[in-house]
């Protein structure tokens, strides 16, 4: 209902004359998640992410969009969270008690080693279609999109309803910010009868594509101490038993070796049929969805069809190590037993799974009767259950496709994420009747919290133009 040659010329200009500049700035600036950086307070980094990206929204208002309001809402010890308060316009926004809560998040992961010669995780690289550096598509980019796009549905001669955009500085480490912030916000977050999404993937760049699903988070410590000391391994070993082979055995019990396939009931749920459906209509079109992955030579993906392989991916629980404590580096590894072994266990849970009890599942396993009496500790970090979308209403299918057509050239598709959002989760109980818009822009190769992460420029703009269309949907449906 809106001219899409309007609005895609609005976004285009927004992102050549000014998104462009602000996402260089906002790359730049190391403000790494609290998980990952116990001095981000003193550091300053958060701060200075939230002001750039405030003050870019506050030009946004100032020029245009008429009546909005920018805060930034603190609270002690927390992450901030910047908050854009933009009233109904156009003639069917009649309703001033109808919201959309449009959502993102600027905190970043670490900058994690292996970036190609020339590029890193704090300065921007734009070669071609991708605009290199940490936390660009991962969402840096979700603010400037979301008010880009508001902006346009007014250029285009459409409607919104009225629309909070959120965006949150603590989503890299499980949100634990968000529910004190939600809280104060009170009665000001309405009741969303539509939420946007920004923070997640898209199988190509071809269509707009919708998350229908995101699997849950747990994450462990667990530490195996046998000795107080380390000792000479040609005098212990063999007597003393090695802390990373109990540690070994203790995985053992919790995942098949072989497979990867994790053995808790708990970990486990019925994969619902529209979504292995939706998974085998998407491998037929796509194809292989590790074909992505920069394998070294000779090594492949998991054994299964590639249908396979998108289900593991979305709707079955997988474990990675993803750090390791008590041991030294290789080159100043010396011939010493070493007294502990700790390892970070990262579990991706399935959607619709119980987080909690998954992790007293898992805790007990690797805590009943350790090998050699060790001690064996477990200290439980996140756990964050996962999301499945309620199906959607006529008109946002409707609305969907004919965003996507007008952007993309092609009706929408839908797929679940491996990935975790815990905003997602929050938001489905808080407020059971909203329909749910989950997309993003972290495509093939992106690489999201690891090295060479990029976003993927034609996509961005044609998301942002997507917007205009979905919020003027929205005000008609």
């Amino acid at each position: 209902m809106i001219d899409a040659a309007s609005a895609a010329t609005q976004v285009d200009e927004a992102w050549s004359t000014h998104i462009l500049e602000a996402l260089r700035d906002y790359i730049r600036v190391p403000n790494v998640s609290p998980a990952y950086a116990s001095d981000w307070v003193d550091a300053g980094h958060m701060a200075r992410a939230t002001e750039l990206i405030r003050q870019w929204c506050q030009r946004q208002v100032d020029e245009g969009l008429r009546g909005a309001t920018v805060e930034v809402q603190e609270i002690a010890g927390r992450t901030p969270v910047l908050l854009v308060d933009v009233p109904a316009s156009g003639p069917t926004a009649t309703d001033p008690d109808d919201t959309v809560l449009l959502y993102g998040h600027p905190d970043k992961q670490p900058p994690f080693d292996g970036w190609r010669p020339g590029l890193g995780p704090w300065e921007p690289v734009h070669d071609g279609d991708r605009l290199y550096g940490r936390g660009g598509a991962d969402d840096g980019y979700s603010a400037f999109a979301a008010l880009t796009g508001l902006a346009a549905t007014r250029a285009a001669g459409g409607s919104h309803a009225r629309c909070l955009v959120l965006i949150e500085a603590s989503e890299e480490s499980g949100s634990p910010d968000l529910a004190p912030h939600l809280d104060r916000l009170g009665d000001r977050l309405g009741s969303p009868s539509l939420v946007i999404c920004l923070d997640s993937g898209c199988a190509d760049w071809d269509r707009l594509w919708v998350t229908t699903s995101l699997r849950g988070l747990v994450d462990l410590v667990v530490r195996v101490d046998v000795l107080t000391e380390g000792v000479h391994s040609g005098k212990a070993s063999g007597i003393v038993p090695s802390t990373f082979r109990i540690l070994r055995s203790l995985l053992d019990r919790i995942e098949d070796p072989e497979t990867g396939v994790l053995r808790p009931p708990e970990l486990h749920v019925p994969v619902p049929d529209i979504r292995r459906a939706q998974a085998a209509d998407t491998a037929d079109e796509v194809g292989d969805p590790g074909a992505e992955f920069p394998y070294v030579e000779d090594a492949r993906s998991a054994d299964g069809s590639y249908q396979d392989l998108l289900l593991a991916r979305t709707w079955e629980a997988s474990l990675e190590v993803t750090g390791i404590d008590g041991a030294p580096p290789t080159a100043s590894a010396g011939n010493v037993l070493r007294p502990f072994t700790a390892a970070k266990l990262s579990f991706r849970i399935p959607p619709t799974a119980d987080a909690e009890a998954a992790t007293l599942a898992l805790v007990k396993r690797l805590t009943e009767d350790p090998p050699y009496g060790a001690r064996v500790t477990v200290t439980a970090g996140s756990a964050d259950d996962g999301w499945h979308a309620p199906p959607e209403p006529e008109w946002l299918q409707s609305a969907l496709d004919q965003a996507s057509t007008a952007t993309f050239g092609q009706p929408a598709r839908a797929l679940g994420e491996g990935g975790s959002i815990p905003f997602m989760g929050m938001l489905g109980r808080a407020f059971p009747e909203a329909r749910f818009v989950v997309t993003g822009v972290l495509g093939p190769e992106t690489n999201a919290h690891g090295p060479n992460e990029f976003l993927h420029l034609p996509t961005a703009r044609r998301i942002t133009s997507a917007l205009a269309h979905l919020l003027d949907a929205h005000a008609h449906r």
